[in-house]
């Protein structure tokens, strides 16, 4: 079996836990300590679809600009628009965000979408390569704490890292907090 073949079977194993869901409560309280530490920084989330993790709820406190990421083409690492709370738009993919008219983020603190994950911050999302390539891009430019979010079903013993991979810093689920050695790169 391929190294992509092998994903793509992670992936399915992956966003079928995801279904069981978990406790959004206990969700949020992670969150929210884990993001604690960030106060006062450019923070980007996302606005979830079909079963993903919500991380709105921590989101409303945190104490800085927020963001939200925009799919500008295939392909490309993605943008973040200052999100206030208003009405967002459709996008590709399913995704919802602010107008263009909102003023571009550049997040130092990224909440990462996640169908599976490992506790080595190892991260399966949806096979488009979209946050690897914007995380590569943020670290560039200087450091970025990527927090990878989702429910503790949907760990996997490991996933195979490819060189293109951007690891994560944290992983947050509704059970723990998962600090991955070295802390944001």
């Amino acid at each position: 079996m391929s190294r992509a073949e092998h994903k793509a079977r992670l992936r399915e194993q992956a966003l079928a836990a995801r279904g069981q869901g978990g406790d959004q409560a206990a969700l949020d309280a992670h969150l929210r300590a884990a993001l604690a530490p960030y106060a006062g920084q450019a923070l980007a989330g996302y606005w979830p679809m079909r079963d993903e993790a919500d991380p709105r709820p921590a989101m409303s406190g945190h104490d800085g600009p927020i963001g939200l990421p925009v799919v500008t083409a295939k392909a490309v690492p993605l943008i973040f628009r200052r999100w206030l709370g208003d009405a967002l738009e459709p996008g590709p993919f399913g995704t919802q965000h602010p107008p263009a008219s909102a003023a571009l983020v550049v997040p130092q603190v990224l909440i990462v979408p996640l169908a599976g994950f490992d506790r080595d911050g190892n991260r399966i999302g949806y096979g488009g390569g979209y946050y690897d390539r914007t995380l590569e891009l943020l670290r560039a430019a200087g450091p970025v704490a990527a927090i990878g979010l989702a429910f503790a079903v949907q760990e996997l013993p490991a996933i195979p890292a490819e060189p293109f991979d951007q690891p994560l810093d944290m992983i947050v689920t509704d059970r723990e907090t998962i600090t991955i050695a070295g802390g944001p790169r």
